[in-house]
């Protein structure tokens, strides 16, 4: 098993705190476990913060400053960091998802955010807020488009996703936007950054029925799945419920069509959203 993963406490605030974490836990001779243990968390819990795949919350930097007589080093450094560009819910998958070795996601209604458009996105965010001033979703879009910085990246993550086809027949911003942004999905895909599948509305009822998923592996860390409700979500790291999830993701893409045939569909209905465009 590969060693934990040095970090670079100039790359992040977040990195700075696991690697000091790390470092303080180590000078006091504790295992993650026993560290974990007065906080009511998993040894591997104390890992993801280590390795700045959790986001470490004012309270548990309460008790580690108090555990490892920090003098208020991490509350300090933890407040500081609280506040996020991405709703609260949110806040803590998007870190999770910058540092990932893979991105596995099922999208039961819209294009993926890291797959995203600007004005598609911009759509997306005005129909979620339709009376939000316009510096309010000019950030939110700022916010989206500086994730899929991701994908600038060659290789890493590697990102799969399995589109429902209501994904692509629900029109967000009108049919000119979505052609674009089928055609940006194509073309991610065609120069093989992503691995993208459609589930057909014939595939009939499935697990994953109840709303989106996305499954998250890192190099040093254990794996995460993040649950998505309207206005709300929960990243858990339990290896049983993970599991489930995993067998859930697994399904739905063996219900899904091949990639070569998911790709065929995706461009007819982008195309047929380009000519309607061009009625106009």
């Amino acid at each position: 098993m590969p060693g934990p993963k040095k970090l670079d406490p100039s790359s992040s605030p977040r990195a700075l705190l696991g690697a000091e974490l790390r470092h303080r836990r180590d000078s006091a001779g504790l295992s993650q476990e026993e560290l974990g243990l007065p906080l009511f968390v998993s040894g591997s819990f104390i890992g993801q913060l280590e390795s700045g795949t959790r986001r470490m919350q004012v309270d548990q930097a309460q008790k580690f400053d108090e555990i490892l007589t920090t003098d208020g080093f991490f509350v300090r450094n933890c407040v500081a960091l609280k506040n996020s560009k991405y709703p609260d819910h949110f806040a803590e998958a998007a870190e999770a998802e910058a540092v990932a070795r893979t991105i596995k996601e099922y999208a039961p209604q819209l294009i993926p955010g890291l797959l995203q458009t600007e004005p598609y996105a911009r759509a997306v965010f005005r129909a979620y807020q339709p009376t939000a001033p316009e510096n309010v979703i000019d950030d939110l879009v700022a916010a989206r488009l500086e994730r899929a910085l991701l994908l600038t990246d060659p290789t890493t993550p590697m990102v799969w996703v399995v589109l429902d086809e209501a994904t692509l027949r629900r029109e967000a911003g009108g049919p000119a936007v979505m052609a674009e942004a089928l055609n940006h999905v194509l073309k991610l895909a065609r120069v093989h950054r992503i691995i993208v599948q459609v589930l057909p509305f014939n595939a009939g009822a499935h697990m994953a029925m109840q709303g989106p998923l996305k499954l998250m592996s890192f190099e040093d860390a254990p794996p995460l799945v993040y649950l998505q409700g309207l206005g709300t979500g929960k990243l858990q790291d339990d290896p049983a419920t993970v599991r489930h999830y995993e067998l859930t993701y697994d399904l739905v893409v063996a219900s899904a069509l091949s990639p070569e045939a998911s790709l065929v569909l995706i461009e007819s209905v982008a195309e047929d959203y380009a000519h309607e465009a061009q009625q106009f």
